[in-house]
């Protein structure tokens, strides 16, 4: 019989909520089209307004702002483009800029070419070196176009929240435009759209207990939008054809709205990722934690045990009943170095590996981790003695 297993992968998916759940089930039974103007697509097109509401609660952002998407990817290559509309006018960018530790689907540059992105180097913490990100933007050739910039606002692998702020300053000093990447972020740390640091965040249904298919751009204003990926129908205010994902996106509605109000136990969150370092710390005295040394997620805990390779470790601790990740889950399955670890000087780590918790993480589910990580350095102890 199978014995209890622990779920602390929740940057790569999160668990399902209950109300996420429902609302997708309730969205099942309505079968008409959300564009029709029958009543049915009527009652259609309401869940998916209703689902609008809420993600744009969650952000601080207007419901007419808000894009639906199949998920983040997505979002974030419609946003990365060189071509963008204002009006009846176009709006080129000439140039993106990326930071070195950014998830995939931004760092390799959406619908830009290879040669006109520029990657801008984070320091031992995982943080963008901001003078170098100035001194970018400064040398920024305006009459080509407007310099757009795409940062993570918390790293998925490590956690480390970037200072957003501050990045949104030096980039309208600029006159260019900001993309935060707020997949990791949304629901973990408050976020305003209408404090006007970022002019478009991407969201993610399944990283805040939403169904997967779904995300979101969300924009402070509707002034100015790249020219769509995906053109059809004209759905989306014509930013995004096809007939909308109704389940999905009642579902990440209801999880957007459940991660709002959760924000209030992130405290308690943060306990459970400090006693999971404290107990590393405690079995492995020579870990190391990335990222310790600035504000992190509540909820993520990225680090390294000297001679436990992370492939390892991970299917020890997948037999052990953990489910946990060696960096990020978008890779095919690979388990290699982590191009975050590599940006922040710490090459060819292979040990590496991340706990990632939520909400519904008990602390049956830590000891159950902790027993696990004993076992595991346990067994890499004999095997030591044996080799000498």
């Amino acid at each position: 019989m199978a014995g209890p297993r622990a779920y602390l992968d929740h940057n790569a998916s999160a668990p399902l909520l209950p109300a996420a759940r429902s609302a997708v089930v309730v969205a099942l039974d309505v079968a008409a089209n959300p564009s029709s103007v029958h009543g049915e697509g009527r009652a259609a097109r309401r869940l998916i307004e209703d689902a609008r509401r809420e993600v744009a609660a969650l952000v601080g952002a207007r419901p007419e702002h808000v894009v639906f998407t199949s998920g983040a990817t997505e979002a974030a290559t419609t946003l990365l483009s060189p071509d963008w509309r204002m009006g009846r006018g176009t709006v080129r960018m000439s140039r993106l800029y990326v930071s070195e530790a950014d998830h995939p689907c931004v760092l390799n540059g959406g619908r830009f070419p290879a040669d006109r992105v520029l990657r801008i180097g984070v320091d031992r913490n995982g943080i963008v070196d901001l003078a170098a990100l100035e001194a970018a933007l400064a040398a920024h050739d305006k009459s080509e176009g407007l310099p757009l910039v795409a940062i993570h606002a918390a790293n998925n692998e490590t956690g480390v929240i970037q200072p957003f702020r501050a990045i949104s300053d030096l980039v309208k000093a600029s006159g260019g435009v900001l993309v935060l990447d707020a997949v990791q972020a949304a629901g973990r740390i408050p976020l305003d759209m209408s404090e006007g640091y970022a002019d478009y965040l991407i969201l993610s249904s399944h990283k805040i207990g939403g169904p997967k298919g779904a995300g979101a751009i969300v924009a402070f204003a509707d002034l100015m939008m790249p020219a769509p990926l995906v053109t059809g129908g004209g759905q989306e205010k014509g930013h995004r054809g096809g007939t909308e994902n109704l389940p999905a996106i009642a579902g990440f509605g209801a999880a957007a709205r459940e991660a709002l109000a959760g924000l209030a136990d992130m405290g308690k969150v943060a306990a459970l990722r400090d006693r999971i370092e404290e107990t590393v710390l405690r079995l492995a005295p020579d870990a190391e934690i990335f990222g310790n040394g600035v504000e992190r997620l509540a909820n993520t805990t990225f680090f390294a045990i000297p001679g436990v390779k992370a492939e390892t470790a991970q299917i020890a601790f997948d037999l052990a009943g953990i489910a946990l990740s060696a960096g990020s889950a978008c890779s095919s399955g690979k388990v290699g170095p982590s191009h975050v670890l590599k940006a922040m000087g710490y090459a060819d780590n292979l040990g590496a590996l991340r706990v990632s918790i939520g909400r519904q993480t008990t602390q049956e589910d830590i000891a159950l981790f902790a027993d696990a990580l004993a076992k595991l350095l346990a067994r890499r102890a004999g095997a030591t003695q044996a080799a000498e």
